[in-house]
């Protein structure tokens, strides 16, 4: 069934952060367990790549973010159009039934293809898990306050990923990298799973009750739109959308690179898997620290400037950490990586929940993580190819340039989706125009190329 008819608001439902604590603080904490999920291999996989399976090439090395990121990717686009469909929470429940595998997976696989199927099952407990999230948080809080809300939700999930990096790197160091590292992880699958199943309630009614008051205001034009018009508009034709598309699979390229290749350089460098870890885990603690301020400011300040300059400083810490030579020089670049990245993160989610209509905002939101989930995969395999071909060095440096164009096309086509002077409500109104005439136009002419300024 898909979103019910808005005509009439259920006046019980309110929308707020303030209103709904309760449950928003308890999908925060379900976030941090997703994010735990991917942390329990950022340290430890690529270095078990190497010492267990024997794999030399880059790129067969990589093969498990390639799978990783290819499989999110998809995950994320049908995670939207299945939360319409069925309701957040079933999805939610769904990502952490397969997620309860990954872990033995990882613990016991006999081969590498054992541990790339375990990142295609861990590919699709991200895509519906994280995705349901924040589907689920920006149900809750309504339009005042989303930029702080996704700061929340990723500083959670991101946090999560450095503790559990710093956790699994001095585990693997004391005892070894398998199976005692991935322990947490099957701690955090049984808890996730638990807490989703008993205590997550539906957010279907909070959007039901925006939807109904913004179908008003646009006219009733807003809301029809296909999942394939959503895909056209949020990836090609409407270009707050397709720059916040194309900058969150520059993002994530980087990561992918972050995650695959940083502590196989490091370990080349002579650094034990204990300080690898810390590396590892100074990246995304920043990172996820940082959002819980960036997510706010953007609601002050705008979201444009904020995303241009992060990719800015993305490109500038990736290239340093190329020159760079020793543990402290790289780990001031991990920091000034992680500062960037928060500055990006939680923006490009409040960014594209601006513009899209609530009735369609959940597949846009879809369409946005697929997109800057395939950048794992594209990363990885650019990655790995330039550092087969050249070396790892020349690799970093190729991601550093790609992302510095990132932020030259957010400057260039990008327009403000949360203007500063709007405060107190009326930031909602504008988003509330750039949904109507980007969908009214694209429905009007389907090769319509015109976007709201």
């Amino acid at each position: 069934m898909a979103l019910n008819d808005p005509s009439v608001p259920d006046t019980a439902v309110r929308l707020g952060l303030r209103e709904n604590l309760p449950q928003f603080a308890l999908l925060v904490g379900v976030n941090a367990l997703v994010g735990g999920m991917i942390g329990q291999e950022r340290t430890v996989l690529p270095l078990l790549a190497e010492e267990e399976f024997g794999l030399t090439a880059f790129t067969a090395t990589l093969t498990f973010i390639v799978a990783f990121g290819a499989v999110k990717a998809g995950t994320n686009f049908f995670a939207g159009t299945l939360s319409d469909r069925f309701g957040r929470k079933p999805v939610l429940v769904a990502g952490w039934i397969v997620g309860l595998p990954i872990p033995l997976l990882l613990m016991w696989a006999p081969s590498w293809g054992w541990v790339i199927f375990a990142n295609v099952l861990l590919g699709v407990n991200q895509g519906l898990t994280w995705s349901t999230t924040v589907i689920m948080k920006i149900d809750l809080v309504g339009p005042e306050r989303r930029g702080f809300a996704m700061g929340l939700n990723e500083a959670a999930g991101y946090g999560a990923v450095a503790a559990t990096a710093l956790a699994t790197g001095l585990i693997a160091e004391n005892v070894g990298l398998r199976p005692e590292p991935f322990f947490l992880g099957l701690a955090y699958a049984g808890l996730g799973l638990g807490i989703s199943v008993l205590f997550v309630r539906e957010t279907r009614g909070h959007v039901h009750h925006e939807a109904a008051n913004h179908a008003r205001s646009a006219n009733g034009h807003a809301h029809d739109l296909t999942t394939a018009q959503v895909f056209t508009l949020t990836s090609f034709r409407e270009r707050a959308l397709s720059s916040c598309s194309q900058a969150g699979l520059v993002n994530n390229l980087n990561d992918g690179l972050a995650w695959g290749l940083f502590p196989i350089f490091f370990a080349d460098a002579g650094l034990d898997i204990g300080r690898i870890g810390m590396l590892a885990a100074i990246y995304p603690a920043i990172w996820g620290l940082g959002q819980l301020y960036t997510g706010g400011l953007s609601d002050r300040v705008g979201r444009k400037w904020l995303i241009a300059g992060g990719m800015f400083l993305q490109a500038l810490a990736i290239a340093g950490i190329a020159a760079a030579d020793g543990f402290w020089a790289w780990a001031a670049g991990a920091a000034v990586l992680g500062a960037g990245t928060a500055m990006v993160y939680p923006t490009l989610l409040a960014a594209i929940s601006d513009v899209a209509h609530p009735s369609w905002r959940a597949r846009s939101v879809g369409v946005y993580r697929l997109w800057r989930d395939a950048g794992f995969a594209v990363g990885a395999l650019m990655a790995g190819l330039i550092a087969d071909a050249v070396s790892i060095t020349a690799a970093i440096y190729a991601v550093a340039a790609l992302t510095l164009a990132s932020a030259v096309v957010v400057i260039v086509r990008m327009y403000e989706t949360h203007p500063v002077d709007d405060r107190g409500g009326s930031g909602q109104a504008a988003g509330d125009q750039l949904a109507r005439v980007a969908t009214t136009n694209h429905a009007a002419d389907p090769n319509n190329t015109r976007s709201p300024s």
